[in-house]
């Protein structure tokens, strides 16, 4: 099979990341990685590829990964029910031993060990580590009873971020991995919703970007065809008329929060695609929906 480019049609694909590298040198860019994009072999390599060669050209990546299939692996394989509240995982304690063995272990380990195979420096902590992530017990506000919030175990919601142990790495050209656990005063641990870690991680570092990685091309509109870019002003527009619905509304919501805090831009993108970050971030076409202040 013939070459699919000359040399000098290379040369010139890669001149043209030029700005882009000169515009993101030394900037942070936050990465929620799950989805395909963390259990498909080829998507995975991919993505380490990504992240290395995006630290490798000056940038400072952060990944925050969740591990939803894994945990419900798990669970099922030692005969552990889960039940579900308003799509949150009902986490008593047995079932947070599973949850902090998996993040901020098995799945935790897996991309560290990837993103270090391809040449990155790959450290991977959870939010415990060094107390970096402060949490307490969030509670859900029940549909059928007002006024009436529901316990459903072990999950937090953020209260503070201490960014240090973040900033330590960036600065000696480490990758960090983040597993989104979280502990209170008391050093009770909780189990964090990724795309919320993300986000207010991101905006805690002032990142240039935060960048979800999804199982959908990004934010569609009523015909189907991805909308590219939006302020806070239109996801708001599009939620009340019905065009940005289900699981997509919280995700939107995540990247406005983001936005909102002080990071440049959010991006929800297709983690389908072979290095759908190299695309997103070094490309003026892009794979997803870019979402930033008017």
């Amino acid at each position: 099979m013939p070459p699919l480019h000359t040399a000098a049609e290379k040369a010139h694909i890669l001149s043209e990341a030029l700005p882009y590298i000169q515009r993101f040198y030394d900037k942070t860019i936050v990465i929620k990685y799950g989805g395909n994009a963390m259990t498909e072999r080829h998507l995975m390599e991919a993505f380490a590829k990504d992240v290395v060669l995006l630290k490798l050209v000056g940038m400072n990546p952060v990944v925050v990964h969740g591990g939803g299939p894994q945990i419900a692996n798990l669970l099922k394989k030692i005969g552990k029910q889960t039940d579900f509240i308003q799509g949150m995982r009902v986490t008593d304690e047995e079932t947070l031993d599973v949850v902090e063995m998996v993040l901020g272990g098995l799945v935790n380990q897996d991309i560290v060990t990837l993103i270090n195979k391809h040449g990155g420096k790959a450290v991977g902590l959870t939010g415990k580590d060094g107390n970096f992530i402060h949490a307490k017990k969030m509670l859900v506000a029940s549909k059928e009873e007002f006024g009436k919030f529901l316990d459903i175990g072990q999950v937090g919601e953020i209260t503070g971020i201490d960014p240090k142990i973040i900033e330590l790495l960036d600065s000696g050209d480490f990758i960090p991995v983040v597993a989104p656990l979280g502990t209170d005063m008391e050093g009770n641990a909780y189990n964090i919703n990724a795309d919320v870690a993300a986000g207010k991680l991101a905006g805690v570092l002032k990142a240039e970007k935060v960048i979800f990685l999804t199982n959908t091309p990004g934010v569609l509109d009523k015909e189907g065809n991805l909308l590219t870019g939006l302020t806070p002003r239109q996801v708001d527009e599009r939620i009340a008329d019905g065009t940005i619905t289900g699981g997509m509304i919280p995700k939107v919501g995540y990247a406005v929060d983001a936005v909102n805090s002080g990071v440049k831009t959010a991006h929800i993108i297709d983690g389908r695609v072979e290095h759908a970050l190299l695309l997103e971030i070094m490309t003026p076409e892009g794979v997803g929906t870019l979402i930033k202040r008017a």
